[in-house]
C-alpha cells in the first residue's frame, strides 16, 4: 500500500485544501492516461448520529450521513485553485471528488482497522499461495508490523505483507 513518488507529492500538495473544507482525505488515485490524465481525490467524514437535519444551499437536507455532492463541490473547487497554482501535473487531466462509497478502496493500512471482520478484495503484487487476485475475510491488522491476516476458503489464515499489496478494496454486504 506504497503510494508512487508522484502519488504522494500530489496527496501531500492537496491534503490542506481538503482539510479545509471539513472534510478527510481518504485517499487519492492518480491515472496518468497519454494526452490527458485523471485525479480522483476519495474523501470521507464521520457519521454523526445524532446530528439534527439541516438544508443545505441546494435545498438538500443533510442528516450528518457522510458525504454529500456540496462536499464533492467545495472540494473540487478548493483543490482546482490549488493545482491551478502549483501546476503539477503536466498536459491535460481530469478532476474527480467522490466518497469512497460501499466499496470503499484503502489506501494506507490503518484504515483497514475499522473494517476487521468484514470481507475484502485484494490484488497483490507478488503471489500468496499461488495467487495475486482473492476475497477474503480481513482477521487482522498489525500497524507495527505492517502486516494483515486474512481468511481465505477452508478457514485458512493468509499473513501478507503490506507492501505486497497493490489494491484493497471493501466487499459490500447487506
Amino acid at each position: 500500500m506504497k503510494l508512487s513518488n508522484k502519488t504522494q507529492a500530489l496527496q501531500d500538495l492537496i491534503a490542506p485544501a481538503v482539510q479545509a473544507c471539513d472534510v478527510e482525505l481518504w485517499g487519492i488515485e492518480f491515472l496518468p492516461q497519454g494526452k490527458r490524465s485523471l485525479l480522483r481525490i476519495y474523501i470521507d467524514k464521520d457519521v454523526d448520529e445524532n446530528a439534527v437535519a439541516v438544508t443545505n444551499e441546494d435545498g438538500e437536507e443533510e442528516l450528518g450521513r457522510g458525504i454529500g455532492v456540496q462536499d464533492c463541490v467545495r472540494v473540487t473547487q478548493q483543490v482546482g485553485a490549488i493545482l491551478d497554482v502549483h501546476d503539477p501535473i503536466s498536459g491535460e487531466y481530469a478532476l474527480e471528488v467522490s466518497s469512497p462509497g460501499w466499496d470503499r478502496p484503502f489506501f494506507q493500512l490503518a484504515q483497514l482497522q475499522d473494517y476487521i471482520g468484514e470481507q475484502i478484495a485484494l490484488r497483490l503484487i507478488v503471489a500468496v499461495e499461488n495467487r495475486r487476485k482473492f476475497q477474503a475475510k480481513l482477521v487482522a491488522v498489525d500497524l507495527e508490523q505492517e502486516r494483515i491476516q486474512v481468511e481465505v476458503e477452508k478457514q485458512q489464515i493468509l499473513d501478507i505483507d503490506s507492501h505486497n499489496i497493490d489494491k484493497a478494496n471493501l466487499i459490500y454486504q447487506d
